[in-house]
Order: C-alpha cells, then sequence, then structure tokens
C-alpha cells in the first residue's frame, strides 16, 4: 500500500519529473516534439508545477513507496468542468498518474480513494475529469470507480486539440 501525503515545495522536482514522464510514456507518440515540449514546459516545468502547488485551488496527494514518488494526482476547486454538468459543487481530478513502471500495483486506486474521501469533506456533489478518448485503460479504471462518460470535450496539447471525454462521478 503506497504512503500518501500532500504536496510541498519540495517535492516539485520530483513531480515535475513523474508528471513529464508519465505522461510522455502514455501519449508522445500523439505529438509532434515541437506540441509536445511546449506542453510539458507549461504543465510540467517546476515552476508551473510550483505555481499549483501554492495555488489554493489545487489539492496535490502524492504517493510514495517509502523511498520515491510512485504517483500523484490533484483536486481543483472550482471544476474546470463545472459548466459543463448539473452539479451544484463540483470538484475537478486531474492528472492521476502513476510511475510508468508502477501502473497496476494499486497506486492509482489508492490515490482515487483519497480523492474520493477529499471530496465528500468538501461537501462536493460530483468528481468530474477529461480522458483521451482512445485512451480505454484509464476510460475502464475510471468506469470501475463509477464515473460515466457525460460529454465529448477537447483539450489541447501545443498547436493539436484532442478528443476528450468528460467523465462524472455523482456523490450525492
Amino acid at each position: 500500500m503506497p504512503i500518501l501525503r500532500p504536496a510541498s515545495l519540495d517535492d516539485v522536482p520530483a513531480l515535475a519529473k513523474l508528471g513529464r514522464d508519465s505522461f510522455r510514456a502514455a501519449f508522445e507518440h500523439l505529438y509532434r516534439a515541437e506540441d509536445l515540449a511546449m506542453f510539458l514546459e507549461e504543465v510540467y516545468s517546476e515552476q508551473a508545477v510550483a505555481e499549483e502547488i501554492a495555488d489554493n485551488r489545487c489539492i496535490h496527494r502524492l504517493a510514495f513507496d517509502g523511498k520515491a514518488l510512485t504517483g500523484f494526482c490533484k483536486l481543483r476547486q472550482p471544476s474546470w468542468y463545472a459548466d459543463d454538468s448539473d452539479a451544484q459543487n463540483p470538484i475537478a481530478l486531474g492528472q492521476l498518474y502513476t510511475d510508468p513502471t508502477r501502473t497496476g500495483n494499486g497506486i492509482g486506486a489508492a490515490l482515487m480513494d483519497w480523492a474520493v474521501a477529499e471530496a465528500r469533506k468538501r461537501n462536493c456533489d460530483a468528481i468530474q475529469l477529461s480522458v483521451y478518448c482512445e485512451n480505454y485503460g484509464a476510460q475502464r479504471f475510471y468506469e470501475r470507480h463509477g464515473f460515466t462518460k457525460t460529454a465529448d470535450i477537447t483539450f489541447q496539447v501545443g498547436e493539436q486539440i484532442d478528443d476528450e471525454f468528460l467523465y462524472e462521478l455523482r456523490l450525492d
């Protein structure tokens, strides 16, 4: 079972690296090098990660094996997708990533359990997330945790626009 704890500014280098490595492992083949580089700098530079950790709208939870960072997720309130739902107080789940060599070891499930408990603690009535339309493994993972597809949306990486699905878990 992974050890979960909040992120601090001391975690920025490891968190930025894991974010970049996880995104590349799953999606690098989809993008032109310049689009991928632009996205990774915007989202996973140490400065961008530090700004998010300091932002009171974002809550990060990190998973460790006792020695190294093995996964993370973040919640954001208000949700980026609030206008795409009739939920009154949704929260967004973003970037639930694990070390690419450790997928299937229960890290994602532990982070998801934390996210659901945290959303309930904050009296949220839904958790929303986006998932790439061809990321079937992630879609199955979210569906196992009770999420359902609610809309077709898009996601931009550099100049490329991808088709994504909005998933939602109702908590009421």
